[in-house]
């Protein structure tokens, strides 16, 4: 019989290798020997085929030497240009009768030996007998490190914490190719090569839809490719798309469970369930969390990596940030301390609703004193641990405004912390502003990022703003990252689109005022005031521009006043029916075009006052209106396109919006849906349309494949989108209401908005830090008090207490009263303890008030020292004219 064997093979692949091997033959046969290499691409190829003569008779032993080409053997270098990455390299030898390079079905004999195969980055350099030219030495020293291990080759998707809403929101993601031309030749020459993704992911509430977006990938075509991971109501469900658009999917045996960490690693191994897996990670965009096409989970996730070019190690600690801030404990002990709140004695109530002085031990019950039967009312009907949050916020901002400083403040914060727990969203978003400013506590950053993490995870807007501002930016918490800020702003920007077609009274429009801006400052009215009963008086005249700020101001709360629609209609009806103007003719208008603002549905009334505006004046937004008319009515898309083109024309931002929709969604007549609408979203967003920067801000953070190239940095433009914000625009209010009454909550309000990031309240943050608000205030009541509509006393009191705070400048105030005439009450002096000076001169008291020279600020010296030698000047003065007289 035949037989062949291998003498002493080689363990890996070398440049020439001296092997023997043993062989006999039992007629006359063809010995053969030959090396195959085979790639992840599936193909394989002969790189060492040798074949001699055998006769019968007794084995015999032949030396062969191996010869292995270089790119297997070697690390790529100067001459070595690329290396190649292979999945096996076999050494066999067979019996045959032929020289054919394959054994054949039965060979007489054979032998098999596997070699092992490093990989290129990791195999030796190469002696060269030759000298590199100087161009080829000098490329070489430049450009050699582009064979090394980069970091990406495992591409970050998500390295920081989300809080995910279980909305259309989430974080889109696009990789490059690789720069490395290596690892680049490798991914084209194959994708479905080994890869893996791991995911850190909790769960706080099973999935409400049928499928909720975890992990997908959406390729260029808009379809879900490899890998798609949803989530049933707690089962994992895996799609892949394999070979000739094949698709596979799967259920997970295992559920994921609620309130804890869990690390998720998928490995992608070429053949999966019958298919051969593809994945081109190159084309299209993965998505973290919710996307255009479904809900994503209600939770947080953790670092996303993309183990690109090897499967990882497993590794189950929770990597930093997670382990910086333990989620699962705080909702553990959230949790603990509900239940506490829930099943405790009425009385710790109590202390939560009337003295802030909170408790989770049942055995400190005993320490209140019983509740009078009023009480016992209002906390009968605080049922829910919710209540009480809200309850105790409220508390929190009584005593803080009630003490008027910050010194109170670190004694709040634990009732502000558990009325976050309990609930209250306002809590959680104050406490991290506190946390991230250092006002009144110690500064702790991570601990601010924590809080906001979870007032956006329960969808509250500031804490949204204020991520992504952070995420746009980056701290000395995290880095900046366009992705994950567009995340967090997309999701407030479309809540605000929806909020104002849906307007209440925790709505106020937004307004950006500055607090050295004394024209619009005295702008500032409310419903008793004089500038708002004027202009009433001019619109009951007949005066059309009076007519529509007053319902512009009830309708979306301006200028200080509270917003009030049934009132706000009233006057549209009026400007409408009685002055005939277009402008209200449109507002009243869209009002009865809407549901539910203030007045009854009444489409074909809407629709004859919108005739009248156009007839009368060519009004553009009423012939936009008109349009939407068609459209959502009528389905006449070719009649609305035309009225769109026509105010579109006359430059109208809601037009341009309009037919960007259409061409969007193809209900353009004659037309399929195009990239044209990236053009109308574009020109609505420079008009200044909040829906049109939305939709821009969507396409730049996908992308349109060979049209407008993915602009992350370009897409949280939507940051002006999201800053239009109502309930923003309440914290704005309060924040001017509490300065114009010079109350100490104006710093408070402003740092709550500037922490989101916007401008006007950053400044003011830093108008009150500089300027002592106090005497802003008097000054602002004192020019009420000169123009006829303010109380002297009211400055007094602005100027004296930045006086008790050491302030030179609120003792120079109080001077340049008496100077001017003013008589200062018995209070003021009783306070400044200089009462003993009410009967004296003004010499005197002036003197007194004028020794602020003295302070330690040197701002303060030069006036105060010329404002007493005039008052001495003064005195001589009219000591002379008594002396002559």
């Amino acid at each position: 019989s035949s037989s062949v064997k291998f003498l002493n093979p080689p363990e890996v692949p070398e440049s020439v290798y001296p092997m023997e091997v043993q062989y006999s033959c039992s007629g006359p046969l063809m010995v053969h020997v030959q090396v195959l290499v085979s790639f992840d691409t599936g193909s394989t190829v002969t790189i060492f085929h040798r074949w001699w003569p055998c006769l019968p008779g007794p084995d015999r032993i032949r030396p062969v030497l191996l010869h292995f080409p270089d790119w297997l053997v070697y690390h790529p270098d100067w001459i070595i240009d690329q290396s190649s990455w292979v999945l096996s390299c076999l050494l066999r030898s067979w019996v045959g009768s032929s020289a054919s390079v394959e054994p054949g079905r039965s060979p007489s004999a054979s032998a098999v030996v596997a070699m092992n195969v490093q990989n290129p980055l990791s195999r030796p350099f190469k002696q060269h007998l030759l000298c590199p030219s100087w161009n080829t030495e000098i490329r070489w020293k430049v450009f050699g490190d582009r064979w090394q291990c980069l970091k990406e080759d495992t591409p970050s998707l998500l390295s920081s914490l989300y809080g995910s809403t279980g909305e259309h929101f989430g974080i889109t993601k696009s990789l490059h190719p690789f720069r490395n031309e290596m690892l680049e030749g490798q991914r084209i020459r194959a994708v479905s090569y080994p890869c893996a993704f791991t995911v850190w992911v909790l769960l706080e509430q099973p999935c409400r839809d049928r499928l909720c977006g975890l992990f997908h990938h959406i390729d260029s075509k808009e379809n879900y490719a490899t890998p798609t991971v949803f989530l049933t109501r707690s089962q994992l469900h895996v799609q892949l798309q394999g070979e000739g658009g094949l698709s596979s999917a799967f259920l997970s045996p295992f559920t994921l469970p609620v309130g804890l960490w869990c690390l998720l690693t998928l490995e992608l191994k070429g053949r999966m369930f019958n298919i051969a897996v593809m994945l081109d990670d190159t084309d299209g965009y993965f998505v973290i969390g919710g996307g255009k096409y479904v809900r994503g989970i209600e939770g947080f996730y953790g670092p996303v990596i993309y183990h690109r070019t090897r499967i990882p190690s497993t590794n189950l600690q929770l990597p930093w940030p997670v382990r910086m801030v333990n989620l699962s404990g705080w909702f553990e002990a959230c949790q603990e301390f509900k239940l506490e709140v829930d099943h405790s004695c009425t009385d710790v109530y109590t202390a939560l609703l009337l003295k802030t002085n909170t408790t989770s031990s049942k055995a400190e019950c005993s320490s209140f004193q019983p509740l009078s039967k009023p009480q016992r009312r209002m906390v009968a009907q605080m049922v829910d641990p919710e209540s009480v949050g809200r309850a105790l916020y409220s508390a929190v901002l009584r005593k803080l405004n009630a003490h008027g400083s910050v010194e109170v403040m670190n004694r709040l914060m634990p009732s502000l912390l558990q009325a976050g727990c309990l609930g209250d969203n306002r809590a959680l978003h104050l406490s991290s502003v506190l946390y991230s400013s250092g006002l009144g506590v110690k500064k702790q950053p991570y601990k601010a990022w924590l809080l906001s993490l979870l007032a956006a995870r329960k969808d509250y807007r500031l804490a949204l703003l204020r991520l992504g501002h952070l995420h746009h930016v980056g701290d000395q918490t995290v880095p900046p990252d366009p992705d994950l800020s567009y995340a967090y702003y997309s999701n407030i920007a479309k809540q605000t689109s929806t909020d104002r077609l849906n307007p209440s009274s925790q709505q106020t429009f937004v307004e950006s005022v500055l607090l050295n801006d004394e024209e619009t400052l005295n702008a500032q009215t409310n419903t008793n005031d004089d500038l708002f009963h004027w202009l009433k008086l001019q619109a009951r005249n007949g005066v059309a521009d009076a007519e529509q700020a007053i319902a512009r101001m009830l309708f979306w709360g301006q200028q200080g006043v509270t917003s009030d629609i049934q009132t706000a209609v009233r006057h549209y009806e009026r400007g409408a029916t009685r002055l005939q103007d277009p402008v209200s003719m449109y507002d009243y208008a869209i009002v009865l075009l809407t549901q539910g603002q203030g007045v009854p549905k009444d489409v074909p009334r809407a629709i004859t006052f919108l005739k009248k505006a156009i007839e009368q004046q060519g009004f553009t937004p009423a012939i936009t209106a008109l349009g939407w008319y068609y459209e959502q009515y009528e389905r006449n898309y070719k009649r609305a396109a035309e009225l769109w083109e026509q105010a579109d024309h006359l430059g109208n931002p809601d037009a341009a919006m309009n037919l960007g929709v259409l061409h969007s969604q193809g209900l353009y007549p004659g037309q399929a849906a195009d990239v044209k609408a990236y053009k109308y979203f574009l020109k609505s967003a420079q008009r200044g349309h909040i829906n049109g920067g939305i939709e821009l801000a969507e396409i730049w953070s996908r992308g349109i494949s060979g049209y407008v190239p993915r602009r992350p940095s370009d897409a949280v433009w939507v940051k002006w989108a999201s800053e239009q914000n109502g309930y923003l625009g309440t914290v704005l209010r309060k924040g001017l209401n509490a300065y114009l009454q010079g109350n100490f909550m104006a710093m408070i309000y402003y740092l709550m908005s500037s922490e989101c990031g916007f401008k006007a309240a950053q400044f003011n943050v830093a108008f009150l830090c500089e300027h002592s608000p106090l005497v802003k205030m008097g000054d602002l009541l004192y020019e009420k008090h000169t123009e006829g509509q303010g109380d002297l006393s009211a400055a007094a009191e602005m100027y004296k207490e930045a006086a008790l705070k050491n302030n030179p400048q609120g003792w120079y105030s109080l001077g340049l009263l008496v100077q001017e005439g003013q008589r200062l009450p018995a209070t003021v002096l009783s306070q400044l303890n200089l009462l003993q000076h009410y009967f004296s001169d003004k010499h005197t008291l002036l003197t007194t008030l004028y020794q602020c020279r003295d302070s330690s600020s040197d701002e303060a010296h030069l006036p105060c020292t010329l404002a007493l030698l005039a008052t001495h000047l003064q005195s001589l003065q009219s000591f002379g004219n008594s002396s002559i007289k």
